[in-house]
């Protein structure tokens, strides 16, 4: 799919392994590391990641919900890690899927004034935070599109990268792949 100068590709696999400018973690509050996405971009960037992380936190407390901080990637081959804070899926939070919503476009804000060209996301808030798989490929599909549609950007590739076979076939189905 292309939208304006931008192609969206489509990728199964791992998003530490993407050689782009900047990949996105689906980070938790404190930015110190977890499990799934979060714990894997520590694990394989090294310490660097960690000890920028500490900093922004000492800085501004870490990263609430729906907000994004950068790092540089360490020894991942990209540059820089966006790190963003999903919601956690309730029934009763009528703020999800704007605070999802907030997660691709801050994460965007991010790249463009960072004037990166590429950039992968993995399924924000669709692990341990239980966010429903279909409705978040379609936010985070719908978010992306909106930004490259509206917002001037160096922007050539958006990625999404989905580590699991349920969210690869609902990209998928909503790309039109």
């Amino acid at each position: 799919m292309k939208i304006k100068n931008t192609t969206i590709e489509l990728i199964k696999g791992d998003i530490t392994t993407i050689e782009v400018d900047a990949i996105v973690n689906a980070a938790n509050s404190s930015l110190l590391g977890g499990g799934g996405v979060d714990g894997a971009i520590h694990r394989k960037g090294g310490s660097q990641i960690l000890e920028e992380c500490k900093a922004i936190r000492n800085r501004q407390g870490g990263c609430k919900t729906g907000e994004a901080v950068y790092t540089t990637a360490g020894l991942l081959p990209a540059k820089y890690v966006i790190h963003t804070v999903g919601p956690v899926w309730s029934k009763e939070n009528n703020k999800n899927n704007q605070l999802l919503t907030n997660c691709y476009y801050n994460s965007l804000s991010i790249a463009k004034n960072l004037q990166v060209t590429s950039i992968a996301f993995p399924n924000i808030s669709t692990g341990v935070y239980k966010f429903p798989k279909k409705e978040a490929a379609n936010i985070a599909i719908n978010s992306v599109r909106s930004f490259l549609e509206s917002e001037n950007h160096h922007l050539k590739t958006v990625i999404f990268i989905c580590f699991d076979d349920e969210n690869y076939r609902l990209y998928q189905e909503i790309l039109g792949d």
